[in-house]
């Protein structure tokens, strides 16, 4: 928890202390109606809290968040949830939907004492909403803990339909702010980017815990055995959601660790890239749908180079005509790579693009300005970027304020002043940890290698490519050049 901000803490403890205070009124009001011999379904209350730890069991993981690149888990226990509701009403349902906090596996401390409190406040409110809209419809005074489930399409299902919205909605609400609280992304982006494409499959799925409420009404407990058909169902269909979506993630981690096996440069690179990325898209206002597509561009940018020969990657200096036309056919070639690799949407064009300029000089296609794909764009600011702040052979990584310096002064040339000024507003308001690649690097004896540092344009222009300098004229006044330069940045002014 301390990895977090103190605004998303001081949340977390509030939704946390909240919760707490409900739950202890509704223990106190259930003990109270038990104790003044009020119809009150003990047996109901522990079944079905035991159901919800049953389903929190059995609950899916989905792949990674984009945002708390954490493990993000499906529970098959929203139905049981949306029972208790009409079963045991605004002050049993809360008893049973804190009993997710008390989920078996290994979850941090805070992370169950949100998630329990999050539960409470959602079955507290979905209570009193499915309490008062049944009161009214049925002509009936208000039940607190209700006694029966008499099904009407009118008094019953519109009361429901009303709760498992409440229900839906503090829950979805609770989750957004402490993810925009956390990664400092605007709840509504969060909101329409993300959990608006699980909100409708969810609202319906828990439309379920009708049919349990109306089986139990007829059969009792029993019914507690005869919902774990379709309980189990729905979380084969989560299962199998799951192992799809972790397909992609290996399919990617494998494609990465090949990169990086050819090409020690690259070890750690595209990871890096992908996190400037992901910064740069949201600073941008960007879709968090389209944000997970961007990570994985960022992720596959440098794929390409699978298909470029390994002693033109290795080799130190400058390339020749044919070894630079290799290395710059490697978007191209990514491109083949992954086109048929159709969940990366978006990303197969930031790949195949990310070399292009604002002003026409990139390759592979030569486009300027807003014909390059966004995506294409943001990633060549994002390259750039890590290549100018990692160590290199020949010299030191830059500080964060000269790569800053740099991109402002080729936006406009090489990059998209608007998507530079987004990364400079994203460093400023999340630090950025300069990676330790020092241990990755060869011994200080070769000039700059175009193979290795064609996205960063201090090197491009040092080495007359790219950059609009005088170049040298021959082998050694670049090799003389290069050693000054080798003086200048890895042991300091001469």
């Amino acid at each position: 928890m301390r990895d977090f901000p103190l605004r998303t803490r001081l949340f977390i403890v509030a939704v946390a202390v909240l919760g707490a205070v409900v739950l202890a009124l509704c223990v106190f009001k259930t003990w109270q109606a038990h104790v003044s011999d009020t119809e009150l379904n003990i047996n109901a209350i522990i079944t079905l809290s035991l159901l919800v730890l049953g389903a929190e069991a059995f609950s899916a993981a989905l792949a990674r968040s984009v945002a708390t690149r954490e493990n993000v888990d499906i529970s098959v226990g929203m139905p049981i949830a949306m029972a208790s509701v009409l079963l045991l009403g605004p002050w049993g349902a809360p008893i049973v939907g804190v009993m997710v906090a008390l989920e078996p596996r290994p979850v941090p401390w805070f992370k169950r004492s949100f998630n329990g409190g999050m539960n409470v406040l959602a079955s507290f409110g979905a209570g009193w909403v499915y309490a008062i809209l049944h009161a009214q419809l049925s002509g009936q005074q208000l039940q607190t803990f209700p006694t029966t489930l008499s099904f009407s399409p009118v008094n019953v299902l519109i009361p429901m339909l009303a709760a498992t919205l409440t229900f839906e909605f503090i829950n979805g609400m609770l989750m957004v702010s402490v993810l925009s609280l956390a990664e400092s992304v605007s709840p509504f982006r969060i909101w329409f980017g993300t959990m608006y494409e699980s909100a409708l499959p969810l609202f319906i799925y828990s439309i379920f815990g009708l049919l349990i409420a109306v089986v139990w009404s007829i059969v009792g407990p029993l019914a507690a055995i005869l919902v774990l058909a379709p309980l189990m169902v729905a979380r084969w269909v989560f299962t199998m959601f799951s192992a799809h979506q972790q397909a992609y993630e290996a399919t990617i981690r494998s494609l990465i660790q090949a990169v990086e096996t050819k090409d020690a440069y690259t070890r750690g690179h595209s990871e890096r890239v992908s996190r400037a990325s992901v910064l740069i898209g949201r600073r941008s206002g960007m879709r968090e749908d389209r944000v997970s597509s961007l990570r994985y561009a960022g992720m596959l940018h440098d794929v390409g180079k699978l298909g470029v020969p390994t002693r033109v990657l290795q080799k130190a200096g400058k390339l020749s005509d044919s070894e630079f036309d290799a290395i710059k056919e490697h978007p191209a070639r990514g491109h083949d790579i992954v086109k048929n690799l159709d969940f990366l949407g978006e990303a197969i064009a930031g790949i195949h693009y990310h070399h292009e300029r604002m002003d026409g000089r990139g390759y592979p296609e030569g486009l300027t300005g807003d014909q390059i794909p966004e995506f294409a764009r943001i990633i060549a600011v994002a390259d750039a970027f890590d290549s100018m702040t990692t160590t290199r052979s020949y010299r030191g990584a830059r500080s964060i304020d000269d790569a800053i310096g740099e991109l402002r002064r080729c936006q406009g040339t090489q990059f998209d002043p608007v998507l530079v000024e987004a990364l400079i507003s994203a460093l400023e308001a999340d630090a950025w940890e300069l990676a330790d690649t020092g241990d990755q690097v060869q011994p200080h004896h070769s000039s700059p290698t175009y193979a290795s540092d064609h996205d960063d344009p201090t090197v491009s222009r040092e080495l007359g490519l790219g950059g609009p300098i005088l170049v040298p004229d021959d082998v050694s006044e670049l090799e003389g050049w290069m050693g000054e330069i080798y003086q200048r940045d890895v042991e300091g002014p001469v």
